[in-house]
């Protein structure tokens, strides 16, 4: 694979004083690593908790506060839709804030993404009903939800390669994955607070007005994570990246399609799989509980919050795991796993049990977690610094797309007419898809992350 133009094989600018061997070398004082990963999971707390709200009341609420007039199938079908509208514009987001973010530098972009998603998540909780205004409110709905999804794709690469381009090497997995860690948090967060909104208020008072609380809080995560990101650095490799003196007119987003459009479409297959498990598991499995297992909303938001914390434990594990076996070995397990469990996923949920709908969400998230774990670092590493950005952000929401977006689209309809088996079948498809490009895909763990890539990114 040629290097991107204008990058040659000249030294790194900044070499007689050794910036370039930090840049490569990442970080070893454990106590800046943890600054920086805490400035990564904190916004990313806040992406997922404004995702993971919104998918929560779209199962619960939505339907009814905006789209009464469908009816419940057709009104909880339409607000699924409204949850992948977020996802088809991430993609553009990751280009619009990527190109920025490769140019001005990861923490510019970072502070302005977070003050966008948390704005329109805000706006989300202080919006009327349809009752209140017609169908002003869906519509509203809508553009707000765009705009999380616009800021979203910016985000998560930002955060992503924060804490990779700081980390050492040997342990980039372990404080990349902190990242995706702030996603199961914030799920967390989210469910707990529906949980305590079910807890102290009734059925009647939460539709009407209590499922805003979520929404208007997460003003006081936007307050720490801006005061956190305020305080760190710009990471290192791409302050050496800087030091090239790359022209002004360079579009990032041109330079990663037409070098590395391989990685970049292979990149995102390998990750659909934590997407469609993680986002089934977010998103469509709380209204399935209450809608079709008869579960209470008190416990289908417990089994929530349970599952969410497997979740967690699962992508820390992930990122440990990813340092001492690589990338490619986890995800090559979490998507050979996903297959027969997409299989038995509902055929265990039909049973109606609790316990069943309890080990259901567990296992769910237990592989999709992994495939999370090792994204942050596995993305940063097959990618060049000048579109890294980019390409990584790309890659991330196009899996987005693919895996998060559909299938929570897609879920009750197939269900309601062939059965949770055949959807089963669906999700088996793409963590075979997962699988295949996984298998595709050569071992990045040994990347100097202030190296162009080499031209065997892809297995032959």
């Amino acid at each position: 694979m040629p290097a991107p133009a204008g990058v040659g094989p000249r030294p790194e600018a900044g070499a007689e004083d050794g910036s370039a061997v930090t840049a490569g070398k990442g970080d070893s004082d454990p106590g800046k690593m943890r600054k920086v990963a805490l400035a990564s999971l904190i916004g990313t707390v806040i992406e997922f908790y404004d995702f993971g709200i919104y998918a929560t009341a779209a199962a619960l609420v939505f339907a009814d506060a905006f789209f009464p007039v469908l009816g419940d199938h057709s009104g909880t079908v339409v607000s699924f839709a409204t949850l992948g509208v977020a996802f088809a514009f991430r993609p553009l987001g990751s280009i619009f804030f990527g190109h920025f973010g490769d140019r001005l530098g990861r923490k510019r972009i970072l502070l302005t993404t977070m003050s966008v998603m948390g704005v329109a998540t805000v706006l989300i909780g202080l919006l009327p009903t349809a009752a209140s205004i017609g169908v002003v409110a869906p519509i509203a709905l809508v553009v707000l939800r765009i705009a999380q999804g616009f800021a979203a794709g910016g985000e998560w690469a930002g955060a992503a390669l924060f804490t990779s381009e700081h980390s050492p090497p040997d342990r980039r997995g372990f404080w990349a994955m902190f990242t995706n860690l702030g996603g199961a948090i914030a799920n967390i967060l989210a469910l707990t607070t529906f949980l305590a909104a079910a807890v102290f208020m009734s059925d009647e008072t939460f539709v009407d007005w209590g499922w805003r609380i979520p929404f208007l809080l997460s003003i006081l995560l936007i307050g720490v994570g801006v005061y956190v990101r305020l305080r760190i650095e710009e990471t290192p490799v791409f302050a050496s990246e800087t030091n090239r003196g790359r022209g002004p007119g360079r579009l990032p987003f041109r330079e990663a399609v037409v070098n590395q459009w391989k990685e970049l479409l292979l990149g995102a297959g390998s990750l659909v799989m934590a997407f469609s498990l993680g986002y089934i598991g977010i998103a469509y499995l709380a209204n399935y509980g209450t809608g079709t297992l008869d579960l209470t909303r008190r416990e289908v938001l417990l089994a929530g919050i349970v599952g969410n914390c497997v979740n967690g434990l699962a992508i820390i594990s992930g990122g440990i795991l990813s340092d001492r076996f690589g990338r490619r070995r986890v995800l090559l397990v979490a998507n050979t796993l996903g297959i027969p469990w997409a299989l038995a996923l509902f055929p265990v949920l039909d049973t109606g049990t609790l316990t069943a709908f309890w080990i259901s969400m567990a296992v769910t998230f237990l592989i999709a977690g992994h495939g999370f774990g090792v994204a942050g670092a596995f993305l940063a590493e097959l990618f060049h610094t000048s579109y890294r950005y980019t390409a990584a952000g790309l890659a991330y929401s196009l899996a987005g797309v693919l895996g998060g977006a559909i299938p929570p689209l897609v879920a009750a309809s197939i269900i309601d007419s062939a059965g949770g088996f055949v959807f089963g079948m669906l999700l088996a498809g793409y963590c075979l898809v997962g699988l295949i490009c996984t298998v595709m895909v050569r071992e990045t763990s040994d990347r100097d992350l202030a190296e162009t890539p080499g031209p065997t990114e892809v297995t032959s």
